[in-house]
């Protein structure tokens, strides 16, 4: 993320949906109360080619941008999981049990996910359920503000 002194602010994507990241960096720019993403070029881009369309990455995605934003990076050692919404809001995904124990095997120790009816238990992973995108934000110490204060 970068200041531009452009008009048109550059969006370069490589390896997502530009679509779903124009529309992630809408989201944190009006609930995530990152209100100077519309004046920063962004660059997103997956590691070695990879291509990844499964919304269940849109809210890793919203809290790397918001951290490359804020120039502050997430907890190590640190899973995050959801789909998200116009809204703000935090999606469940499918499989989010599955992934969660394949995480703790792989030594993630902390989990961000979507809110769910029943509590999460994988090991010792500390597991935080989220429903909107400004809560993710404030679990992920990178700002955020509540969505009552991002409608006013």
């Amino acid at each position: 993320m970068t200041p531009t002194p452009l008009p048109q602010p550059r969006r370069a994507v490589s390896g997502l949906d530009s679509a779903r990241v124009a529309m992630i960096l809408a989201v944190l720019a009006r609930y995530g109360g990152l209100a100077n993403l519309p004046q920063k070029d962004v660059y997103a881009a997956t590691v070695g080619g990879m291509k990844i369309t499964e919304p269940s990455a849109d809210l890793a995605l919203a809290l790397a941008i918001a951290s490359g934003d804020v120039d502050r990076a997430l907890r190590p050692h640190t899973v995050v999981l959801g789909e998200v919404g116009l809204a703000g809001e935090v999606r469940r995904v499918t499989g989010l049990e599955r992934r969660l124990a394949e995480a703790h095997r792989l030594g993630f120790t902390h989990a961000i996910v979507p809110p769910t009816s029943e509590k999460l238990r994988v090991g010792d992973m500390r597991i935080a359920q989220t429903a909107t995108v400004a809560d993710a934000l404030r679990l992920a110490r990178l700002g955020g503000r509540s969505v009552t204060a991002a409608a006013e």
